[in-house]
Order: C-alpha cells, then sequence, then structure tokens
C-alpha cells in the first residue's frame, strides 16, 4: 500500500459512484438504514473502495443501531483521526494511503470491546467476503476466520 497513488479527480469520478465520490472526496454522508452494508451480517473484510487497502474486519462490526457500519476498532493502523471544529466536536476517520472520507469515531462504542465506535459509510468501503480473500489478495486475513 506504501507504493499507492491517489488517482485524480477525473479518474475517481469514472471509477466511483457518485455516491461514493460525494462521500469519499466530498465528505458526504449517506442515508442512515440506507445503505449497502449497516445490517452485513457476513465474514470478511471491509477496504477503502478507493485504494483497497484493509480497514475494518467483521468480527469487530456490530449493530449499534445507528443505521451505519459500526466497528470496535480498526483491522490496520490505515486510519487517521482528524478533529472536526464544527458543534459536535467529532473525530474523523480517514484512510491513510487514499485520504478518503470513511465517517467517525466515537467513545459510546461497548465497554467489553474497547468503548470505541467506528461509525463509517458504507459508500466508502469495499467488502471481500472470507471465501474470496485468497483470490482478491488478501489472504492473511483468512486466519481471523474459523475455516469450516
Amino acid at each position: 500500500m506504501s507504493d499507492f497513488k491517489k488517482p485524480n479527480k477525473k479518474d475517481l469520478q469514472s471509477k466511483l459512484t457518485p455516491e461514493q465520490f460525494a462521500v469519499t472526496q466530498q465528505c458526504g454522508t449517506e442515508p442512515a438504514f440506507n445503505n449497502e452494508f449497516w445490517d452485513n451480517k457476513r465474514e470478511g473484510i471491509y477496504v477503502d473502495v478507493v485504494s483497497g487497502e484493509p480497514l475494518f474486519s467483521s468480527i469487530d462490526k456490530y449493530d449499534s443501531r445507528s443505521g451505519w457500519p459500526s466497528f470496535t476498532k480498526p483491522l490496520e493502523e490505515n486510519i487517521t483521526y482528524h478533529r472536526e471544529n464544527d458543534f459536535y466536536q467529532r473525530i474523523e476517520v480517514r484512510s491513510l494511503n487514499a485520504d478518503s472520507y470513511l465517517g467517525h469515531v466515537f467513545d459510546d462504542g461497548p465497554l467489553d470491546r474497547g468503548g470505541k465506535r467506528y461509525c463509517i459509510n458504507s459508500a466508502a468501503m469495499k467488502f471481500i467476503p472470507k471465501e474470496d480473500l485468497e483470490s482478491l489478495g488478501y489472504g492473511k486475513y483468512l486466519s481471523l476466520f474459523k475455516i469450516k
């Protein structure tokens, strides 16, 4: 991932859907309960839709009842944190290499799992099911899941 070069705006607009572009490049937010992964229960990992860098695992996903995919921690250190100076004083999270806007992290997650809630836009991610990890170049993450 360290050799990833973010595509220019025109290339990103042709690669991404309008919603993916609005979310990742313009800090948009998709509707709660009306997005691809809010209720996804399959095993696998979530990667940045722009760069493919690993972000989160289904193992750390939980139902926060917010209507967006929520995770207790990142899969790798591929997240950057930025304090927003708006009314809410939220912490924005972005992907490290692509600088894609992902969502926010809050301190209201499950206490028994660290207390964090990464509230992430589905449009910022691509889901890689565990059965496709090896073939898509993410084989090192297979060990996270019990092979059935």
